[in-house]
């Protein structure tokens, strides 16, 4: 049996495809009430196609209970070596794990064209070819890591191109250039194919600008200028609402002459539980994130770990992480934190799970105990100032 963990764009086409193979496939996603340790147990063979690090790791920390000895993970999302070598730690040691993220968007993903690239111990790899290649061409690139790796290396070529395209274009209109001429000229160089696709920006989201923003926060290094140039570029349109738009919705953006840091962004993000329509989760000013209180809610309302300050405080912080991630930061770049507590003292409990996440010299900080929160059985609320990631500098992150 197969478990396919995962949602989305990519993760649906998949699943079917699967199951058109013939597999016998249990699908998981969010908001469906069925656990990630339900949805794993009894399975062979563990599938995540997730959006970003912190979701595998929170999924597959929830699905631990229902691995069994001899299951293996095949980690497909992008999501860095680094964070494979995580899951490797995460993950008992009787459980194989191969990082196996894919080349290729939606229509590839649906037709079985996609190109995967696979790393890991050579058996576990072997025991998952067969399934693989359902999606497309498996590339066997070494050990574990190695796919993850290569995912990154392509990603920071392809990306920033499709970026430098963007400026070209805005430079040609500026200056007077026919763009149907610039494009036919480019269309005679190695930049052809992916000047096209900047032709129309496409209506249906195929590769979202957010997830190329997030393949360069993870790929591009400190020395890396070119790759942090188009990560800051991405990072000005994801802040100015493009996030859910494909990634050559970035023409259009920078032909409009967007300037980091001239207006305030509201972000509202599809990862977490959507707001009452009264306040955004987070809103950007400059080089500067405003998050919203953040409190133990799932995507129907619900209050999550009812009567729990611990099982509350995991979940902000989850929701927190999420929030970070999608402006490139994470809890180290937290400049101040205050917390709302309806019984100080559950303090502990509360700081117990803070300091999981929150490691290191803490930020400016304030706790203040309330008589109540805006819901019966909220325990906790939490809201932040974080200083992001420069947009402008190249290589700064």
């Amino acid at each position: 049996m197969i478990a396919f963990l995962g949602q989305g764009r990519m993760g649906v086409p998949m699943a079917r495809r699967l199951a058109a193979a013939g597999h016998d496939v249990t699908t998981w996603r969010r908001g469906t009430g069925v656990t990630a340790a339900a949805a794993v147990e009894g399975a062979d063979l563990v599938i995540t196609m997730l959006s970003d690090p912190a979701a595998v790791r929170e999924v597959l920390t929830a699905a631990l209970p229902g691995l069994r000895p001899g299951t293996t993970v095949v980690e497909m999302s992008t999501i860095g070596p680094e964070a494979v070598r995580e899951l490797r730690a995460l993950l008992p040691a009787g459980v194989g794990l191969v990082d196996a993220p894919v080349l290729g968007s939606v229509g590839p993903a649906a037709e079985g064209s996609l190109t995967v690239l696979a790393g890991g111990d050579g058996e576990d790899v072997a025991r998952c070819r067969e399934v693989l290649s359902v999606f497309g061409t498996v590339r066997e690139l070494g050990p574990l890591g190695a796919g993850a790796a290569m995912k990154l290396a392509v990603m920071n070529a392809l990306v920033p191109a499709q970026v430098l395209l963007a400026e070209t274009l805005a430079y040609g209109e500026a200056h007077g250039v026919d763009r149907e001429a610039l494009l036919g000229v480019l269309a005679l160089t190695p930049l052809g194919a992916l000047a096209e696709r900047l032709r129309v920006p496409a209506a249906e989201t195929r590769y979202s600008l957010a997830h190329a923003a997030k393949d360069l926060e993870l790929g591009a290094w400190e020395g890396a200028r070119v790759a942090g140039a188009a990560r800051a570029r991405l990072q000005e349109a994801r802040a100015a609402g493009l996030g859910e738009r494909d990634l050559t919705a970035i023409a259009g953006h920078v032909g409009a002459g967007h300037r980091a840091g001239t207006r305030t962004v509201p972000l509202n993000l599809a990862t977490v539980p959507a707001t009452n329509g009264m306040y955004s989760h987070a809103v950007r000013a400059g080089d500067t994130l405003y998050v919203s209180g953040v409190a133990a809610f799932d995507e129907h309302g619900r209050i999550v770990g009812e009567g729990s300050m611990a099982a509350q405080s995991e979940h902000v912080y989850q929701v927190i992480e999420r929030i970070l991630a999608d402006q490139g930061a994470g809890f180290g770049d937290i400049a101040f934190i205050r917390t709302y507590l309806t019984d100080m003292d559950a303090r502990a409990e509360h700081g117990a799970v803070r300091r999981k996440y929150i490691t290191g010299t803490p930020p400016a900080s304030t706790t203040v105990e309330v008589s109540r929160l805006f819901m019966p059985g909220l325990l906790l609320e939490v809201d932040l100032i974080v200083a992001l990631p420069s947009r402008v500098t190249p290589g700064g992150r």
